[in-house]
């Protein structure tokens, strides 16, 4: 099961926040980290993690449903890694 945005929602909302400002506070970051990565600008969140921007050069790759190569285009991709203290909180909790 995934954490969608209005999971998020109901969780800042059970915080005793109004209905209107934990919606307010979810678009708003979404806003922030999507305009950071728009610019190229790498986004660090203490204890999360950093999303940032590669740059992907053109390669050969291969249609799987028909089999036949093709050129990909260069492009930028967003990359994740979560941070030390996230890996460990996810490791722990699986003992």
């Amino acid at each position: 099961m995934a954490l969608t945005k209005c999971d998020i929602v109901e969780k800042i909302y059970d915080m005793g926040f109004t209905k209107k400002e934990s919606v307010d506070v979810v678009e708003q970051l979404i806003e922030i980290i999507k305009d950071s990565l728009e610019q190229g600008d790498d986004v660090l969140i203490s204890g999360f993690g950093k999303f940032c921007i590669k740059q992907k050069d053109q390669r050969r790759g291969r249609n799987p449903a028909t089999g036949r190569d093709l050129m990909l285009r260069e492009r930028k991709v967003v990359t994740f890694k979560c941070s030390g203290k996230l890996r460990d909180l996810i490791n722990d909790s699986q003992e």
